[in-house]
């Protein structure tokens, strides 16, 4: 007979590549589920997945039972807030993921005020380098950016523009940059991520003056892939740096970091919470939305 354990791996395995990553989003270990995935097979007589040590192939038996496994987990749980008592608490786990720079700085405190709101939920916040499109295990992801092709619904949260960036001491030293064409006489700061081409920088005139739009093509000074490093580089005096407005701002209101050629405007980066569409939301989802939605506008 199967358990609901059985259709929590079956639905886990619907998504995931491999078995490590299976269990990672289960919270068990490689072997405790290759273990468990054999003894499902053996009950049901089936074969549900060819698997090696860095892949894993679900048959189509085993693709129809994680399918059909998730749409019971999720009426599973509708039953469950279907029986909440009268007082309404929020029951069950909340899974949210988030970008780590952002998920730090900003939603980690939203998710601590929500928890003591509704203390019957078990939340869960993974911060991983891109939450989106890999949000499989997730009820919630916080992104920030432009989405492309999603079945998702997204609430935004927050505009975000990004913003040229050098310390005061860099500036001094170096010249302050009047036009897109000098940026190529100055030590420039990418950040490496999402696979983006984050040499080619879109500029457009902020005033709408007349002026031309102009793509750079710049050849960086410094690359990392961790926003936050970038930025304190930049404000240590190493060079320009482009960064999200929501991780400038700070140094910028203390004198850290001058921006640069604010009359130019380099595109915007939204924050949104990206949810299922209705007929597969949850109460406890809904929830959080409107509590991130409202926390973000104060």
């Amino acid at each position: 007979m199967m358990q609901i354990e059985d259709l929590r791996l079956a639905a886990a395995l619907l998504h995931e590549s491999s078995l490590s990553a299976a269990a990672r989003s289960l919270g068990v270990t490689p072997p405790a589920l290759s273990m468990r995935l054999r003894k499902l097979e053996a009950t049901l007589g089936l074969a549900l997945a060819s698997r090696s040590a860095r892949r894993l192939q679900l048959t189509s038996e085993g693709e129809r039972l994680g399918r059909e496994a998730q749409e019971l987990l999720q009426r599973l749980d509708g039953l469950h807030e279907s029986l909440l008592r009268d007082d309404r608490r929020l029951t069950g786990r909340l899974r949210i993921a988030a970008p780590f720079g952002y998920g730090r700085a900003h939603i980690a405190p939203l998710i601590a005020r929500f928890a003591r709101l509704h203390p019957a939920l078990q939340l869960q916040l993974d911060l991983r380098e891109t939450p989106w499109p890999d949000r499989h295990d997730c009820d919630a992801v916080v992104h920030v950016g432009t989405v492309r092709d999603s079945s998702w619904v997204g609430h935004p949260l927050a505009a975000n523009e990004r913003w040229l960036c050098a310390s005061p001491a860099y500036l001094r030293e170096h010249g302050r940059p009047r036009s897109p064409a000098e940026l190529h006489s100055h030590a420039c700061i990418c950040i490496r991520e999402n696979d983006e081409d984050v040499t080619l920088w879109h500029m457009r005139p902020a005033g709408g003056d007349g002026r031309k739009a102009e793509t750079l093509r710049i050849r960086p000074a410094y690359i990392t892939n961790d926003g936050g490093v970038a930025r304190q580089w930049a404000e240590d005096g190493m060079g320009i740096v482009l960064r999200s407005e929501w991780d400038a701002a700070e140094a910028v209101a203390a004198g850290r970091l001058e921006r640069v050629m604010a009359d130019w405007a380099l595109g915007s980066a939204p924050v949104v919470v990206l949810v299922p569409t209705r007929k597969g939301r949850s109460a406890r989802t809904q929830a959080l939305v409107d509590f991130l939605v409202s926390a973000m506008r104060r």
